[in-house]
């Protein structure tokens, strides 16, 4: 996780366990780093020698933690899939399995997207927007052109259908704040990725 530390990894392990659960059920602002470390079974010492303030724990945490969850749906996706609208659906239902396998890491990242906490807000926006362009570019770069009806705009068609997708999975977050990611009902959700599906392809496609 923090390669650029020279730390214990089980003390590490522990660390980025503890905050994460800390900052998830609390958010940045009401999460305290005598909890954190209480949690983690150091002391503030150790904390504050590998990072220097809370708002650095926050954005370093934020940062691995989201290119890890990137990391595991690309490589859990078909590398050979280069319709837009399967590979949408796959990290959909990438995530749903995350969901119970990595629910403090889910849970801090819905938390993390919605906050507000001045302190760290633009550095939030800072990384989801490298981690935006970096997925769109990793996800999208090789999208079979030929499916799309003559005279349409393929790169102008992938950002609406790109857009339209975050904007629901960004709902979805927001719904996640309120109730747990284990409520979310799956079968429910995916239908409705298979009816803005539908919607787009009859738009777009031949």
């Amino acid at each position: 996780m923090f390669r650029s530390l020279n730390m214990d990894p089980e003390k590490e392990d522990r660390i980025i366990k503890a905050a994460t659960k800390v900052f998830a059920e609390n958010g940045y602002q009401r999460a305290s780093t005598n909890a954190i470390v209480k949690e983690a079974g150091v002391s503030k010492g150790i904390l504050f020698h590998y990072f220097n303030s809370k708002k650095e724990l926050y954005l370093t945490l934020y940062e691995d933690l989201s290119e890890l969850f990137a990391e595991k749906i690309y490589n859990q996706l078909d590398s050979e899939e280069r319709d837009i609208f399967e590979i949408i659906r796959g990290v959909s239902i990438i995530k749903f399995e995350m969901f119970s396998m990595y629910p403090d890491l889910i849970n801090f990242l819905n938390s993390a997207f919605q906050e507000e906490a001045p302190e760290v807000k633009e550095g939030i926006d800072q990384i989801k927007g490298a981690l935006t362009d970096s997925s769109f570019t990793k996800l999208f770069s090789n999208i079979d052109a030929t499916k799309f009806r003559e005279g349409i705009d393929v790169g102008k068609a992938i950002q609406i259908i790109y857009w339209t997708f975050e904007g629901f999975a960004n709902q979805q977050q927001a719904k996640a704040r309120t109730i747990s990611v284990n409520e979310l009902n799956k079968e429910e959700i995916l239908a409705e990725i298979n009816s803005y599906t539908e919607l787009l392809k009859k738009s777009f496609y031949k």
